[in-house]
């Protein structure tokens, strides 16, 4: 996942950055609100972390910026105020879920999840392409030039995952937690099987390879 984190907390933003590296996502931080917005503007975040007590442009002015210009990376709002009302003007401003500080890392990171997951789930169509790759949803068939794949139900769940999220890296982790929730344990190999299994279905014989490798990261499909 790539994510920013706008906290003014130096320590604190220095302590998320390092939790959410060692769980294997690239974070870009940001300790004031006019360089969480610009930054927030310019890049192609799967989550923004944003702190409501900022100096300057504050975190629901950043959301509401935000928003106005048709960003609609999902927003966590890290907020200390207790104040029913702050939280309501949070998710009125175009937040979609807030985390009271403290807080457990570990929520933090499945409050994320969830959001990147809902991200994903919110585009619903009945037919992907990449390439001369196709996958019919309705028909829960898979080809490439015109060649039909036979695949198990984990293998069209994690290619679809990946051709939803063309061009985008995708971890270990995202996958995992995507195919197989909570079931699983961190250093699985699981993800690796399957995208070796796809690879020898969908790549095999084609001079375009479609499934590509970051290493140390995940994964992503496109040319």
């Amino acid at each position: 996942m790539y994510v920013l984190v706008v906290e003014d907390e130096r320590r604190l933003a220095q302590l998320i950055r390092r939790v959410l590296e060692e769980e294997g996502h690239t974070v870009d931080l940001a300790y004031d609100g006019e360089e969480g917005l610009a930054m927030g503007m310019e890049s192609s975040h799967d989550v923004i972390v944003l702190d409501i007590l900022l100096p300057g442009i504050n975190g629901i002015e950043v959301c509401q910026a935000l928003r106005k210009n048709r960003v609609d990376t999902p927003i966590l709002l890290l907020t200390a105020l207790d104040d029913v009302q702050d939280r309501v003007r949070g998710l009125d401003a175009g937040a979609d879920d807030y985390l009271g500080k403290p807080f457990a890392f570990q929520e933090l990171l499945a409050r994320m999840r969830a959001l990147s997951r809902r991200r994903v789930q919110a585009r619903e169509p009945d037919r992907l392409q990449s390439a001369d790759l196709v996958l019919d949803l309705n028909r829960r068939r898979a080809e490439r030039a015109g060649r039909l794949i036979e695949l198990s139900p984990k293998e069209f769940a994690l290619l679809e995952f990946l051709m939803r999220n063309e061009g985008r890296v995708i971890t270990r982790t995202q996958i995992l937690d995507h195919l197989w929730g909570y079931d699983h344990t961190p250093d699985s190999n699981l993800v690796d099987v399957y995208v070796s299994y796809l690879r020898r279905k969908v790549d095999k014989g084609h001079a375009d390879k479609l499934i590509g490798t970051i290493r140390g990261v995940g994964y992503f499909l496109g040319r």
